[in-house]
């Protein structure tokens, strides 16, 4: 990796754009290509059933804000109207490790990404105790790094409600829970 600031990023789809989604599917990769040494973890979001994308989440380390933006906005499903919204924050990779490195692998359970969002005083800073479960983990920030925003962790657990445990509930104004794979090509 390099030794830039690491973001997180979530395009969440459109209504409607799964054909379009597909179509772009290539050009999507070949893109993330062009950033595998910066990739900490990737992969789409999954509706309830797990076979429906409704988003795609990068975690990358980046030089800074700018390049951050231009690797979320220059992407090709973004530019083709495959997104409604592009969740952009300074990110801290309190594991300090990939997706690749995660010890439970690639397949395997049930996986998830968990967001936390909130102002104020952070939570949740200290990688939970069960951290063999923990994919990704970190808080969300504000682009100089000094706000704290909320937590993105990607976990593998047995169901929803324990993905959202990873977080402590009353300091957040809201949690999201959502299915989540490992992306990139296929091997």
């Amino acid at each position: 990796m390099t030794a830039g600031m690491e973001f997180f990023c979530y395009h969440r789809d459109r209504s409607g754009s799964v054909a379009l989604r597909s179509e772009l599917l290539e050009e999507h990769w070949s893109y993330m290509d062009l950033y595998a040494k910066e990739m900490i973890a990737r992969g789409p979001t999954l509706a309830g059933d797990g076979d429906m994308p409704t988003g795609s989440v990068h975690i990358v380390d980046l030089p800074d804000p700018a390049a951050a933006r231009a690797f979320a906005f220059d992407e090709p499903g973004y530019q083709a109207g495959v997104y409604r919204d592009v969740l952009l924050r300074r990110w801290r990779n309190m594991l300090g490790r990939t997706m690749w490195d995660f010890p439970g692998g690639r397949t395997g359970g049930n996986r998830y990404l968990v967001l936390g969002l909130g102002s104020g005083e952070p939570a949740d800073a200290p990688v939970p105790p069960d951290r063999d479960e923990l994919i990704a983990y970190g808080p969300l920030l504000s682009d100089d790094g000094a706000t704290w925003l909320g937590t993105a962790a990607l976990v593998r657990a047995p169901d929803p409600d324990t993905a959202r445990a990873v977080l402590i509930p009353d300091r957040y104004a809201d949690i999201e829970v959502h299915n989540w794979q490992f992306g990139g090509r296929p091997s």
